[in-house]
């Protein structure tokens, strides 16, 4: 078998050690393997016996969070793959950590890992931030849940009344119930805006039976989601500061672009263009139906703004897993699951395609009719999601603006099915239709 690279390590890292295994073409049957431990110190020294043999190029699994301190340190001196561990097998009846080693070094050797994606430093950073902030927003919305279990001991019905129980009418309800007023009518006349036409409904959900155990609770419910709500507006500040900090300043955006021109007018037949910044690339996001400032956030922290990493954009859709499965045997389609991928770009782009569902102008919310009608609501949210993730790919490359696509082709063909199936079952009641069509 060929030698892809004639120089290079396995490594087999655990929370307390790492098993390192070199190998080099020029002794075909030599190995060597040294066990280091996982603090800075011993990292140092695994990276300077590594530099010492010439090794070139390092691969180890991604077993959860242990591979990152590894990767911190040695991704400045060395090419490191990080390969997903079930594409590599082991050998059955030499399950060791030297032997693993040794069988990452080979597969290296000759060319058989493929290296996961592994985002620059100040992209990892933007990772933590947002997903942080995800974090916090998911922690919120349980603990108001368990806020609304504690109304429902307490015969409270507020929440089959009130739309939202964190909003400014039910807060003051909330805060009046805390403080020990029990009688419905006062607390009905708290409410604010379009819900005072609701008081004698708020009167019969207002009247429970609340005790100091559960005022207690409520209290300490609020204080958390309070302390909840500042925590996430200081990720907004953050990561809105971040953004900022790797987005250029006036005066280096237009050297580049003065760059650019003078290298285009010495190549003839190429355009002018300015490089995409991080600000930018939220801005075009944020023009996509259903994607706003956070969820164009938490995309780009997931992909970055440089799609030259992906060929295409099946393959940005076929990485993030939001495009169908190809299991294929025998002439005989088995399986289309979308398979495991990045779950928090996952999240962000069904988040985003739910909200595009619910925009009635937008031809996403078209897609999203058509198929869930055929296929299902889930299979027509991933649909949208791919969708999405596809005009993302094409909005970063040109650097413009999400377009809208009119309804045409097959779109155009089941609004004529749908005409023809409404007319034909009007006319089975004994009236007779004449469409007219309406200016828009």
């Amino acid at each position: 078998m060929d030698v892809t690279y004639s120089n290079c390590a396995g490594l087999d890292v655990h929370k307390k050690t790492v098993v390192a295994c070199w190998i080099s073409a020029a002794k075909p049957k030599a190995t060597e393997s040294r066990t280091f431990g996982t603090t800075t110190q011993e990292l140092l020294s695994l990276s300077d016996w590594l530099s010492d043999n010439g090794v070139t190029h390092v691969a180890m699994e991604s077993t959860g969070e242990y591979w990152k301190p590894v990767y911190n340190l040695l991704e400045a001196s060395f090419t490191v793959l990080v390969v997903n561990a079930q594409h590599i097998k082991n050998v059955p009846g030499r399950k060791t950590d030297v032997k693993d080693a040794e069988w990452i070094a080979q597969l290296l050797q000759h060319g058989l890992l493929r290296g996961s994606f592994i985002p620059p430093l100040p992209q990892r950073d933007l990772r933590d931030l947002t997903r942080h902030r995800a974090t916090l927003v998911r922690e919120k919305a349980s603990v108001v849940n368990r806020l609304q279990k504690v109304l429902e001991w307490a015969n409270v019905k507020l929440a089959s009344v009130v739309t939202d129980v964190m909003g400014v009418s039910a807060r003051k309800m909330l805060a009046a119930i805390v403080a020990g007023q029990d009688d419905a009518i006062t607390l009905a006349g708290l409410a604010v805006g379009s819900l005072r036409r609701k008081q004698s409904q708020l009167e019969q959900a207002l009247s429970g039976r609340v005790r100091a155990h559960h005022r207690f609770l409520i209290a300490s419910h609020l204080r958390h989601i309070d302390f909840l709500e500042e925590q996430i507006a200081v990720f907004d500040t953050e990561i809105t500061t971040h953004i900022q900090s790797q987005t250029p300043s006036a005066e280096a955006s237009l050297q580049s672009t003065l760059e650019n021109q003078g290298q285009s007018a010495k190549r003839p037949g190429t355009e002018p263009s300015t490089p995409l910044n991080w600000e930018k690339a939220v801005m075009l996001l944020d023009t996509i139906p259903g994607v706003g400032r956070e969820t164009a956030e938490r995309i780009l922290a997931e992909i970055g703004i440089d799609m030259s990493r992906f060929p295409t954009s099946a393959h940005l859709a076929r990485w993030a897993r939001v495009c169908p499965g190809n299991f294929e045997s025998a002439g005989k389609r088995l399986s289309g699951a979308i398979g495991q991928g990045n779950n928090w770009l996952r999240s962000a782009l069904v988040q985003a395609a739910n909200a595009a569902a619910r925009c009635k102008t937008s031809n996403l919310s078209t897609v999203y009719r058509r198929l869930a009608a055929r296929r299902g609501r889930q299979r027509a949210i991933i649909a949208v999601a791919h969708r999405i993730l596809i005009a993302v790919y094409h909005m970063l490359t040109k650097q413009q603006v999400f377009q809208e696509v009119k309804v045409t082709g097959r779109h155009q063909q089941h609004n004529d099915r749908l005409l023809q199936h409404m007319c034909g079952r009007i006319q089975q009641l004994g009236y007779q239709v004449n469409l007219v069509p309406v200016a828009r």
